[in-house]
């Protein structure tokens, strides 16, 4: 099934948690093909940001406000009248969830709730799509990947919050877009990474902050195994699935977003990866630092996705680690990192 990204030239488009690291991204694809972008959310969670980093402001009408401030986000919303909403804000960091769950229910669920009401209360939506992820099952630890239909549960306070955020999504879906009136999605993706992440407690940051500073990379879990793929991946599945379901309501429902098979990768064979492109000599040793729980193995079934759309991934794991080596040498280097992002995503649309 072809998907021209073009689609979304025009498109009045409401994107929550757009000062993020997927959400910036998110952005400079949608400007690059004229779509009219506002954003809704915190200032950027890190310092540096790739949001500030890319100048992505200049590409999008940005909101600064809290997914909690109902008030703020309805008149935000009402303003914007958007065609398509993609709602990625949430409070995204596991270890972040134990420190202050209290706060990542707030995020995660009520924001869930209140941007939902805003759609609820408009006339304007036609796609939603709730960016949610492969941490919403309940995790046997099994050597298969988990399917759509699989229980939801959550260990930490993040992936539960997370899981409740889709069974909020499926309250509403169920009793006020029962008509298809508005198309209702869900996407839940395996672990992304890209040239742009700064954030704590993830290992490809992990891995470039060590690299700068000629330390060597210290791995908490190098036996772990999880669905790791260029943050371009799932990105161009949100903007597939909203596109696909504003034209025919039917192809409304939750999808899976991983990579194949053969990249469900250890993090230690992940980090060998990065080492080797990267060069510099640099080394990893692993080191538990006794933190809280974290599965051992996650992989996810992205059958469904595949049969409702003829998706298949772009890039494979070497090629997407290639990617965030380039990137994160050109921001090191001082170069144009805007000319790097916009050269990168041309490229993956190629590779499609």
């Amino acid at each position: 099934m072809s998907f021209d990204i073009s689609f979304y030239g025009g498109k009045k488009v409401f994107i929550t948690g757009h000062t993020g690291f997927k959400g910036s991204w998110l952005c400079k694809i949608l400007a690059n093909v004229g779509a009219i972008v506002t954003g809704y959310s915190l200032n950027p969670p890190t310092e540096p940001s790739l949001f500030e980093i890319a100048k992505i402001e200049q590409d999008v009408h940005s909101v600064i406000g809290d997914i909690r401030d109902y008030k703020k986000l309805k008149k935000t919303f009402h303003e914007a009248q958007p065609e398509i909403v993609l709602h990625l804000a949430a409070q995204p960091i596991v270890r972040d969830s134990y420190k202050d769950p209290r706060y990542t229910y707030e995020a995660n669920v009520m924001g869930t709730v209140n941007i939902l009401e805003c759609v609820r209360t408009s006339n304007c939506v036609k796609s939603f799509l709730n960016v949610t992820t492969d941490k919403v099952y309940l995790n046997k630890e099994w050597a298969w990947g988990y399917r759509e239909n699989d229980e939801l549960d959550g260990y930490d306070p993040y992936s539960n919050s997370k899981s409740c955020s889709e069974l909020v999504t499926h309250s509403f879906k169920n009793s006020f877009f029962a008509d298809g009136s508005v198309a209702i999605s869900t996407a839940r993706a395996g672990n992304v990474i890209g040239g742009g992440d700064f954030a704590n407690d993830r290992i490809i940051p992990d891995c470039i902050r060590a690299a700068i500073n000629k330390q060597d990379i210290f791995v908490r879990n190098p036996y772990s195994t999880r669905p790791y793929q260029h943050v371009l991946e799932p990105l161009y599945v949100y903007l597939l699935i909203a596109a696909m379901q504003y034209k025919d309501c039917s192809f409304a429902g939750y999808y899976n977003v991983g990579p194949d098979e053969q990249d469900c990768f250890q993090t230690g064979a992940l980090v060998n990866l990065f080492v080797k492109l990267w060069g510099d000599n640099i080394n990893w040793i692993s080191r538990c630092d006794g933190g809280p729980h974290e599965a051992n193995f996650l992989k996810l079934d992205c059958s469904k996705l595949r049969a409702a759309f003829g998706w298949k991934p772009h890039w494979t794991l070497d090629k997407a680690i290639e990617k965030v080596v380039e990137w994160s040498k050109c921001w090191i280097n001082g170069n144009d990192v805007r000319h790097c992002m916009d050269r990168q995503i041309e490229e993956f649309l190629q590779d499609g």
